[in-house]
């Protein structure tokens, strides 16, 4: 049906709004108009101004569905156009899903199905790209913009948005079902010890506990597994950290987002296409000593860099937190243990545990619980070495005898063991302050 005849219609007594199109009819003109815009835009889709860009793009768009033959209502028109725009000028299918503060995580796991992660649980979505081919171009506009590759040669890359998010992608041959992309979000406002109290994530009494640690410039880990929240709270603690100090922070992917003014900001490299020019966290550690540090933060210690990162705490760098993958204190000693020996030297491991006791203060245990919730579950004081062995002291844990409420959300909250830490001296030579009843004794409840 032509333009003038559906006006005609249109026109009649009788005339109805047409029907909305299903699915696959929208995605067949999605894919069309798509195709045609971008045949016509070309190379002006990569040097042109974005605003200038998108009302040009608009306008043709416009032009084109007045010529489409097949009936459209108003809210297909406006579907199509906003989605034909993502996928030229955004990352297609999931651009709105990035602009959506609920969501945590995209998993696309195919190009026909997408998941993601609000309040810590997993949802599919009806999203979908066009093919394999449309989700690849996604996948090499994220990666350029960082000045990193994928293709068959070098099939998976770690890369960040332009907001600091993280963005893992994998594809053939060493994704068999098809490309594979994992994203997850951060905030566009960092969280705040506050935010995170709100969640549930500590209590007041912790928060004040954390910063008195970070503030009397304790050496203290941050240990958990995936999709814990490790990043989040590190860079919460890294807010107190005192503004007058020299931070330098080193990550794979640079996503700490701090608030001082002297802060140095370092990321790793990948090798290039010939295989060379990698800078690992490792070269960055030892580089960070040359440059003055107050503090050195750690994006997460997952290599050689452990015995790096030990040798600079015990050495006079006092005050540095990083994160480590590992599901208790203790669990997170022995992956030091093993990262330490990654270094390549033949170490005794009483000397290697000697290094881990004598260096770490505290560390911090956090865990997503089966409601999907983040929690603190532990706190733990590293006190030193008891013959072969690192002694660890709780001086908080989560009470998970509370039981779970009607909405299925764990009722538990970290409550003290009613053990002073040892290193509370030292923060009061400092000047900071640690009442007693901040490590007072809570008792278990049942239900």
């Amino acid at each position: 049906m032509s333009l003038k005849e559906r006006l005609e219609q249109a026109s009649a007594p009788e005339a109805q709004v047409p029907a909305p199109l299903g699915r696959d009819a929208r995605d067949a003109i999605k894919r069309e108009l798509h195709l045609l815009l971008v045949e016509e835009l070309g190379p002006d889709l990569a040097g042109q101004d974005v605003l200038a860009l998108r009302r040009r793009a608009e306008k043709r768009l416009g032009e084109l569905l007045d010529q489409e033959t097949t009936p459209l209502s108003a809210a297909d028109k406006r579907e199509i156009v906003l989605d034909v725009l993502d996928n030229i000028l955004g990352y297609g299918p999931i651009q709105s899903l990035l602009e959506d503060p609920d969501v945590t995580e995209i998993m696309v796991n195919n190009p026909e199905t997408i998941y993601v992660e609000i309040g810590g649980r997993i949802h599919e979505t009806d999203r979908r790209f066009y093919d394999e081919g449309h989700l690849l171009r996604v996948i090499d506009k994220i990666v350029a913009r960082v000045g990193r590759r994928i293709d068959e040669s070098s099939p998976m890359v770690d890369a960040r948005l332009p907001d600091g998010s993280r963005v893992n992608a994998i594809i053939h041959p060493l994704a068999i079902n098809g490309p594979m992309l994992t994203i997850r979000k951060f905030s566009h406002d960092p969280y705040t010890a506050q935010d995170l109290i709100g969640f549930g994530t500590l209590t007041p009494r912790v928060a004040d506990f954390l910063s008195a640690c970070v503030r009397g410039r304790l050496n203290v880990l941050i240990s958990g597994g995936t999709g814990t929240g490790k990043t989040t709270l590190l860079n919460v603690l890294s807010a107190y950290v005192p503004g007058d100090e020299r931070i330098v922070t080193i990550e794979d992917a640079a996503e700490l987002r701090l608030g001082q003014e002297h802060v140095l900001r370092l990321e790793s490299r990948p090798p290039n296409i010939e295989g060379r020019g990698q800078v690992t966290i490792r070269d960055l550690v030892r580089n960070s000593l040359r440059m003055r540090p107050d503090r050195i933060i750690v994006g997460e210690v997952r290599g050689a860099e452990a015995l790096d990162m030990l040798q600079a705490m015990n050495t006079g760098h006092e005050g540095s937190l990083s994160t480590i993958h590992a599901n208790s204190p203790r669990d997170a000693i022995s992956r030091l243990e093993t990262m330490v020996l990654m270094a390549g030297f033949d170490l005794p491991v009483r000397a290697i545990r000697e290094q881990i006791a004598s260096a770490l203060d505290a560390i911090v245990q956090i865990a997503r619980l089966r409601d999907g919730s983040r929690r603190i579950v532990q706190i733990t004081e590293v006190e030193g070495m008891e013959g072969e062995t690192v002694v660890l002291q709780d001086i908080f844990y989560f009470d998970h005898s509370m039981g779970i409420g009607p909405d299925g959300r764990f009722l538990g909250r970290l409550k003290g063991t009613g053990l002073r830490p040892s290193f509370t001296r030292k923060l009061e030579h400092l000047g900071i302050a640690t009442p007693g009843d901040l490590f007072a004794y809570e008792a278990p409840e049942r239900r």
